[in-house]
């Protein structure tokens, strides 16, 4: 058995790639730890999972069969005096249905025999097993990302709690490493930083031989990747006469909104929304292109990318990378050594970088070979996720 859980909120889902490919590394090294899920991600679009890994995947009851399933426990005196006051007293206040998610849990892992619970997210999971650490003899741990961090919504139990109470706190890149230790000095030691990481052997290396240069970006369709701004770009590049063609990979609420910005430039014909796709086919278009980019920003409410895995699976097919100086991003590209790296919201800067890729293959194969090895360096899965079982209890 597993010395450890883990706890999603939502898993497996086709925007936390990272989470599913922690939790298959593991598998792979001969670990198999419990995994229970807070949501069960339907809607979603179709992936490549693992039958076996979703298998293993205990998702927690919705509202009605939760308290139901609490009630019972609480009749056949399975719960403390602690938890049973704890639960009268927060009533029906924000987030309750963490401490009752944390003793459905609890209860499981307790027979299971699990001790430690790590969760991914400063967010509905951590919440719930900071409860779990509360309600039962066990820690907790939890890797922080990105808008959890930088921008986290406000709850009673907030980030300061999150942090003072956990046993570890991960985080994939050393600029949110720092960023977590100068906010809570006084728990700068159980900061770590462990980038996330990919299995080199799925992704195919790009030949560079498309024609017109395929511009190529994958993300969410929000204001934080910042695919306006790389319309805006087209549109620039169009005007000077460049022959490309561009797509981007993803889906969002800004659809409609970016849509009307590819008519309204007369791109149609150059720039494609192609929706979400398969990681299988998210790596076929990879492997087509000329050059990825990813013109990352902050958005309104202050959330910024952070370790945006996109980059490092470009990074793996061998594409030069662009994208913007933010976060953990130039931990990943290095100026005029794996790519470029311009201001967010500088179309005229983000043109110029495409067109000195585009315009020169040998300096785009430089670049490219310079980022894959770059990337088999940092970005490892194998070796990124011993790091972490190392820092579990």
């Amino acid at each position: 058995m597993s010395r450890f859980a883990y706890l999603f909120e939502r898993f497996p889902s086709f925007g936390q790639t990272f989470c599913y490919r922690e939790v298959t590394e593991l598998d792979r090294q001969g670990t198999a730890p419990p995994i229970f899920s807070i949501r069960n991600p339907k809607g979603e679009p179709p992936q490549d999972w693992d039958a076996r890994i979703v298998k293993r995947v205990h998702y927690l009851p919705e509202e009605k069969e939760l308290l139901d399933d609490v009630q019972r426990a609480l009749k056949k005196r399975k719960l403390t005096p602690e938890i049973v006051t704890a639960l009268d007293e927060w009533g029906r206040r924000t987030d309750f249905l963490r401490l009752y998610q944390a003793v459905f849990v609890g209860l499981r892992l307790q027979e299971l025999g699990v001790r430690h619970v790590h969760a991914h997210f400063a967010g509905m999971a951590a919440r719930t097993a900071l409860w779990i650490h509360r309600f039962f003899p066990m820690t907790f741990s939890f890797t922080a990302h990105a808008n959890d961090i930088f921008a986290p919504r406000q709850f009673e139990i907030g980030l300061d709690k999150l942090v003072d109470a956990a046993r570890v706190i991960v985080t994939e890149t050393d600029y949110a490493a720092q960023f977590l230790q100068k906010r809570f000095p006084q728990r700068a030691d159980r900061v770590r930083r462990i980038y996330n990481g990919l299995d080199f052997a799925e992704f195919g290396r790009t030949d560079f031989s498309s024609t017109p240069p395929l511009i190529i970006a994958v993300g969410r369709l929000i204001a934080k990747k910042g695919f306006a701004n790389l319309i805006h770009t087209c549109g620039v590049l169009a005007q000077r006469g460049k022959s490309f063609r561009c797509e981007i990979i993803g889906e969002g609420p800004q659809e409609n909104e970016l849509r009307a910005q590819i008519d309204k430039l007369n791109l149609r014909n150059r720039l494609v929304l192609l929706g979400a796709k398969p990681q299988r086919e998210v790596r076929q278009h990879l492997a087509a292109a000329s050059v990825f980019v990813l013109p990352s920003m902050l958005d309104p409410e202050g959330g910024m990318d952070n370790l945006p895995t996109v980059i490092m699976e470009a990074m793996a097919t061998g594409l030069p990378v662009i994208s913007t100086n933010i976060a953990g991003i130039p931990e990943m590209v290095v100026q005029n050594e794996t790519g470029f790296l311009v201001q967010p919201a500088d179309p005229i800067a983000l043109a110029k970088a495409i067109e000195d890729v585009i315009d020169d293959p040998l300096l785009a194969q430089r670049l490219g070979e310079a980022g894959n090895q770059r990337a088999r360096e940092l970005f490892s899965i194998e070796k990124n996720v011993r790091e972490l079982c190392a820092l579990l209890p």
